[in-house]
């Protein structure tokens, strides 16, 4: 019996080294892995792609809430700075993110066909695009920084001041999370999703670490070290502090940035997309295809935005005003941890339906798909028990005033109803856009946000005075309208005939 149990470990293991050089055998030569066998198979093959982006989405959102409380520290005008500037820098990042996902849908489709050529060559003019875009980017945000700081604040006052100290520098930071962005989405195309992983996780603890040495004066820090009750060691820590306030911020999202995006590129030269930080000028054809996908993909990021700004604008009108605002902001912080799985299995399908495709595997792009939905459903359906059950807890950690207390915990339950489908509508959209099929979900937001949720949070919100809590259900059944519409489209199948 121990022989055989020594036998069949001694074959687990070589089965696990024969998979690892494979894989690492692909990167290296462009030729996508041999497909796994078995059971469960699509469901590893989605978990390995996964893992890794959830992994990291995890330390983002600790990464998020760490500043907030550090810039929560330095008075109500910097907090109120940041959140106005969140409203720039988002536009300008989702263009960002949505170049990433068209490079992703353009370098996996010639990964999968075995074009290695042609696959090295997307992922060039990918980089190249995004330092093009990422400078022009970078030279309107600065233009219209004064301009949106003026309507998104009061024009003079110490929140207007404030946000301009934290948004210059954000802006100098702006071509290289274009940059680093593409690389790290060139590299999820071709089933590699640890590198980034790894840089961006060190680029995020490094984020923290400059956060809290510019932001904040010189300390002196008191500590005791005990040992079963026998103190070992006690003293003070001098921790230094350069005290530039919420311009520190700022200065630390652009150094770690620019980290990222030079450690990002000579690291992409140990796979097959080559050497990247060989700029050359973008063509006209490989731009094409590339903006083709990522226009509707901004566009579609455009349309939540400003989605919410309307959405919030009846918020304001509602009973409660500002304090569901506020509540609602609390729950958006809670309601990332449930966004974790649904975006990173997003990112797999998109890799993974465009490797099939391009294989010209159109059965086992829909399968893979299905997998990663089903997989980021039933995460989801866990974080949702847990709002459900734990809701009031969760607000009492960000909150005091009880009335905030409460509409947190209304927010939280009633969206937890409907994650799931959020969940399903995430993954999906990733799918098509993996497929190169980014206008068809375009237009499932546009329709869910603009003509669907907006009008109705003012019908039950605000006319029929349903208030925060008929927000909140207007919210929650639109997630639920959006989860069945793009199912509804996934399983139509026209994603299936998309080219890049």
């Amino acid at each position: 019996m121990l022989s055989l149990r020594g036998t069949a470990a001694k074959s687990l293991r070589k089965a696990r080294r024969s998979c690892l050089s494979s894989r690492n055998a692909a990167l290296k030569t462009g030729t996508p892995p041999k497909e796994r066998t078995g059971r469960f198979a699509d469901h590893w093959t989605v978990w390995d792609l996964a893992w890794p982006v959830i992994a990291l989405n995890s330390l983002q959102v600790v990464n998020s809430l760490l500043d907030s409380k550090f810039v929560g520290s330095l008075g109500p005008a910097s907090l109120t700075a940041s959140g106005a500037a969140i409203n720039i820098t988002f536009l300008f990042f989702s263009v960002a993110f949505a170049l990433g996902t068209a490079a992703t849908a353009v370098v996996s489709r010639f990964y999968g066909a075995d074009d290695p050529t042609n696959m090295a060559k997307a992922a060039r003019q990918s980089v190249s695009l995004s330092i093009a875009l990422g400078l022009i980017s970078s030279g309107v945000a600065a233009l219209l920084a004064p301009l949106a700081a003026s309507i998104l604040v009061k024009p003079g006052g110490p929140a207007y001041h404030e946000m301009l100290r934290y948004i210059h520098p954000v802006i100098i930071g702006m071509p290289a999370v274009f940059v680093f962005s593409t690389v790290a989405a060139c590299l999820r195309a071709v089933g590699d999703t640890r590198t980034p992983m790894v840089v961006s996780g060190v680029q995020i603890l490094l984020h923290i670490l400059l956060n809290y040495l510019l932001m904040f004066p010189t300390r002196l820090v008191p500590y005791s070290l005990s040992l079963f009750g026998w103190d070992i060691a006690e003293g003070t820590l001098t921790i230094p502090g350069a005290n530039l306030g919420i311009a520190g911020a700022g200065i630390a999202f652009s150094i770690s940035a620019y980290f990222s995006a030079l450690v990002y590129l000579p690291v992409a030269s140990r796979t097959k997309l080559g050497v990247l930080y060989r700029i050359e000028m973008p063509s006209l054809d490989w731009a094409r295809r590339i903006i083709r996908i990522a226009v509707p993909a901004s566009i579609s990021s455009l349309i939540r935005v400003t989605s919410l700004f309307a959405f919030s604008a009846a918020l304001k009108h509602t009973l409660e005003g500002e304090t569901a605002l506020g509540a609602m902001r609390v729950g958006f912080s809670m309601e990332a941890i449930a966004f974790m799985p649904a975006f990173g299995y997003m990112m797999a399908a998109s890799a993974l339906v465009g490797q099939s495709l391009g294989a010209k595997k159109p059965e086992r792009a829909e399968r893979l798909a299905w997998c990663a939905t089903h997989q980021a459903t039933l995460f989801t359906v866990f974080v949702s028990v847990m709002f459900l059950v734990f809701a009031p807890q969760l607000s009492a950690w960000f909150v005091a005033d009880p009335t905030q207390m409460a509409l947190a915990t209304s927010f939280l339950r009633i969206i937890a109803i409907t994650e799931p489908l959020f969940a399903i509508a995430v993954v999906l959209a990733g799918a098509h856009q993996g497929a190169s099929d980014s206008i068809r979900p375009m237009w499932m937001a546009l329709i869910t946000s603009w003509f669907v949720r907006v009008p109705a949070v003012w019908l039950f919100a605000v006319a029929l005075g349903f208030d925060s809590t008929g927000a909140w259900w207007v919210m929650s059944a639109t997630q639920a309208v959006h989860g069945v519409a793009m199912i509804l489209l996934f399983r139509a199948g026209r994603w299936k005939s998309q080219q890049v």
